[in-house]
């Protein structure tokens, strides 16, 4: 009976300091106000170099590299992407496509 009563009050006591709220924890005020409106989210970033770096982005996805291109040619005709497996996308398109000159 004696244990039973001990290991209750140390329950209690395990209890009552896990589940005990600091006053620190109120002190955020996130605790009373967790969501934070549109404007003050997006205050350090700068809407001018945000379009900028879109911009750029979209410009850099529609100005292909060369190389970029001659391998998605490659890759997209089969015995050439298994050469460039082998021997590399280069060589490959080289290969297959490099001999071909249209009058």
């Amino acid at each position: 009976m004696r244990t039973l009563i001990i290991l209750t009050l140390l329950a209690v006591l395990v209890m009552a300091a896990t589940c005990y709220e600091s006053h620190e924890s109120m002190e955020s005020h996130e605790y009373l106000h967790p969501f934070i409106n549109r404007q003050r989210a997006n205050d350090f970033i700068q809407a001018d170099t945000r379009l900028e770096a879109i911009s750029r982005e979209r410009i850099r996805k529609r100005i292909k590299s060369p190389q970029e291109r001659q391998r998605e040619i490659c890759e997209d005709y089969y015995p050439c992407e298994q050469y460039a497996f082998h021997h590399g996308y280069a060589a490959a398109y080289r290969h297959y496509f490099g001999r071909r000159r249209t009058k």
